[in-house]
């Protein structure tokens, strides 16, 4: 692959890793002030949540930084951050209909 549009990507990662940590964040707040057993769930979910789109902010922030070929970090922080964009799906689903 080539080094140049490696680090394209991880432009795009990054701030928006950045962005859904706060997104993580604003929601944990809101769950906070609500009732219910799921929330319970859902506001550590979130937090889980957040670190993974911390660690892919971190990883494509390094990709960006380094001198070398850094296919492999690339590929670790789209990694991390698609699972972390599926689970954070799959956690409104299960607030928004309380499966818990």
């Amino acid at each position: 692959m080539n080094n140049d549009k490696d680090k394209d990507l991880s432009q795009h990662i990054l701030p928006n890793s950045a962005t859904m940590v706060g997104v993580c964040i604003m929601v944990i707040s809101i769950v906070k002030t609500s009732d219910g057993a799921a929330h319970h769930i859902v506001d550590k979910a979130l937090a889980i949540n957040s670190v993974l789109f911390m660690t892919s902010a971190l990883l494509s922030f390094l990709s960006i930084r380094m001198n070398r070929s850094t296919v492999t970090l690339e590929w670790l922080a789209e990694i991390i951050f698609l699972i972390a964009l599926f689970s954070m799906a799959l956690i409104t689903v299960i607030f928004a209909f309380e499966f818990v």
